[in-house]
């Protein structure tokens, strides 16, 4: 079996690479190894990008540095590969606002091009959408019973309404592209699926106040620094970790069921923001400073996924609870500390 895993440098596309070389698979990570999310951490950048570099390269993943906007590399990196997880993709909203060509060129156009070799070689692929396509309508859901330790979450399926409320530029590209793994799907017979992924985290993750909350908080909370809330503390979110969303990649390689799949926690997994920063200060053995600043356009307060699709479809389900999981992510970070710390 031989993988193709766009982003394999990233922190879910790391994960990829890894279970699929522990699996026995030959692996190709293909990254472009850019560093505009880093670069707004304030990490040790240089540090923070190499780091899964090193780590899938010491494992004996084929690494490729190449733009899954350059058609042609990616045409010879895909040749001869039984499937593609295609993560790469600029995922951080306030980015997309300032960087709306990047942002589109990235996220459509890559995706384009993923979606065209796959079908070039009838290579079954999965895309890493997001749940930002429903729109921050869904924020009207917040309501002060779901906020008290996240009882009665109400989960949020495929059938809802999409691109709902103010949207920006990540809004579209992403929503954008969805849209072309519909058409390649009933176009072209590709065996291709869309996940709309909420929540992500883990080892290897190296959140910013753009992408990744989970993994920020943790980073702030055992570095002592301060944590940001944008908005109001008690907003609900359902959370995934990282060998779970790697088992829905593998459940389709499985069974290439072709269509569009909530991939998240669940309401099992729901959690507010509060919570999870009670719980990263028990585990730290430190409490957690928390600055509230405006809430920021396009944010969502409130998301929940309902995953029985993926279940029914897929076979697919998480088994990691947040407890477990938040616990994993801090013993990485607290062993890992000098790439937080030594600032370029």
């Amino acid at each position: 079996m031989k993988v193709l895993v766009t982003g394999g440098c990233g922190f879910i596309g790391s994960h990829v690479c890894e279970f699929y070389l522990k699996s026995g698979a030959e692996v190709i990570a293909y990254d472009n190894m850019t560093k505009y999310e880093l670069a707004r951490t304030g990490y040790s950048t240089e540090a923070a990008r190499v780091y899964n570099w090193n780590f899938l390269k010491g494992l004996g993943v084929n690494m490729m540095r190449a733009d899954i906007r350059d058609l042609d590399q990616l045409t010879e990196a895909a040749r001869g590969c039984d499937f593609i997880v295609h993560t790469a993709a600029q995922p951080a909203m306030t980015i997309s606002v300032e960087s709306p060509d990047f942002d589109f060129t990235t996220n459509v156009v890559g995706t384009f091009n993923v979606l065209s070799v796959a079908r070039k070689f009838d290579i079954p692929v999965v895309y890493c959408s997001t749940i930002h396509v429903y729109g921050n309508k869904i924020n009207e859901m917040l309501t002060e019973e779901q906020t008290r330790f996240t009882r009665n979450p109400v989960g949020v399926d495929e059938q809802h309404p999409t691109m709902q409320g103010m949207i920006t530029p990540l809004h579209a590209s992403k929503m954008a592209a969805e849209l072309y793994v519909r058409t390649f799907i009933e176009t072209y017979q590709v065996r291709a699926a869309g996940f709309r992924l909420t929540g992500l985290y883990g080892p290897r993750q190296f959140g910013g106040e753009d992408h990744g909350w989970v993994a920020n908080f943790a980073i702030r909370t055992v570095m002592g620094w301060p944590i940001t809330i944008y908005g109001t503390a008690k907003q609900v979110r359902d959370i995934l970790y990282a060998t779970d969303v790697v088992a829905a990649f593998h459940a389709f390689y499985e069974n290439p069921k072709p269509g569009i799949y909530n991939i998240g926690g669940g309401s099992r997994n729901s959690i507010s923001l509060l919570e999870c920063i009670k719980a990263l200060g028990e585990i730290v053995g430190r409490e957690p400073v928390v600055k509230l600043g405006q809430a920021r356009a396009g944010d969502l307060w409130y998301f929940v996924c309902e995953i029985e699709k993926a279940k029914r479809e897929l076979g697919w389900q998480p088994k990691v609870l947040p407890g477990e999981g938040i616990e994993n992510l801090v013993s990485w970070i607290q062993e890992n500390t000098q790439l937080f710390a030594d600032k370029d």
